[in-house]
This record gives structure tokens, sequence and C-alpha cells, in this order.
């Protein structure tokens, strides 16, 4: 678990290759395994393959959404808020654990963080992919992790460099 702990990295960049469906599979799987608050499962996920969707996904955000556009896959995390008063942690569990099991298999991810940001001055990214995927109202929208097989180079995490000064024990 350290070594892919290690080794996993935000990737932005895609090779114009499909995932597979075992692959994909695998993934989605490991996501309802999750673990929720009292067991819950408030979350629900919703697989993007479509490049035109993809496309149009890619501009939920001004900035930090662009690459999902050259991503062969994206998955949608929501939840319905009714179900649990912790979906924001659940949800955000599933989330990465759709990214540690994509890099596990071979493949690259990267976070795009949807609730609490904007598509536009007037309107929230939310409402953006809700009225591009149809979602419900009742459903927030947490993240979309793009994944795909790794098109860029990025170095592992040096365990030399971690914050340690960050750990306390027993006390601040």
């Amino acid at each position: 678990m350290l070594e892919l702990l290690k080794t996993r990295r935000s990737i932005r960049k895609y090779q114009k290759r499909e995932v597979e469906r075992e692959k994909l599979d695998i993934i989605l799987k490991s996501a309802l395994l999750s673990p929720s608050s009292r067991g819950r499962k408030p979350w629900e996920f919703i697989v993007v393959s479509n490049p035109e969707v993809l496309g149009k996904l890619s501009q939920c955000r001004e900035h930090s959404s662009r690459f999902l556009a050259g991503a062969p896959l994206g998955i949608v995390v929501v939840a319905d808020p009714t179900e649990c008063d912790v979906w924001i942690e659940d949800t955000s569990i599933a989330a990465i654990i759709i990214q540690l099991t994509s890099h596990s298999i071979g493949l690259g991810s990267c976070w795009i963080q949807v609730r609490e940001r904007m598509h536009s001055e007037i309107k929230k990214a939310e409402d953006f992919i809700k009225e591009v995927l149809e979602i419900p109202e009742k459903y927030s929208v947490e993240c979309i992790i793009g994944i795909g097989y790794i098109g860029e180079d990025k170095e592992s995490h040096y365990m030399d460099t971690l914050p340690s000064h960050k750990i306390h024990y027993d006390k601040y």
C-alpha cells in the first residue's frame, strides 16, 4: 500500500486508448465496496466514456477541468444528501478508492472538485453537470474522477520530503 501511495500521482494527460471493460468493472466493484457511515452507501456513480459528453463535462469549471476532454473515462461521484449526513465524507472515500484502484491496475486518474465550485460567475459547476447528465435534483455532485492510461511522466513522492512535522503523538 505504501508503494501504491508513493507512486500515485494526479494524471491529466492520457493515451488515446480505451479503458477495457474488465478494468472498469474492477474500479466500479471497488467503489461499491467503499466504506460508508453506518453502511448507508449514499453514493452513486455515473460512468462517462462518450467523448462528446466528456468534452462537455470538461467545461464544468473555468480551468481545472479541461483535461477531462482528453480522458477516455470519467466517473462522476454523486450522493443523495438525505441518505446520510456525512455524504461528503462517504463520497470522498469512494472517490479515493476509485483513484487508488485505478492506479493499482495501471491507470492514471485525477480528481476534479465539483462541490462548492463554480462553472461561471453565476452558475455552479454542480448545476452545469446536472444539466449535462440529467441528474435528478435531489442528488449532490462531489467530484469527477478522470481515468485513463497514463500519458505523462511524473516522479514518485519521496519519503524524505514528507511533512513529518504534521504528525503529533499523544497531544498537539
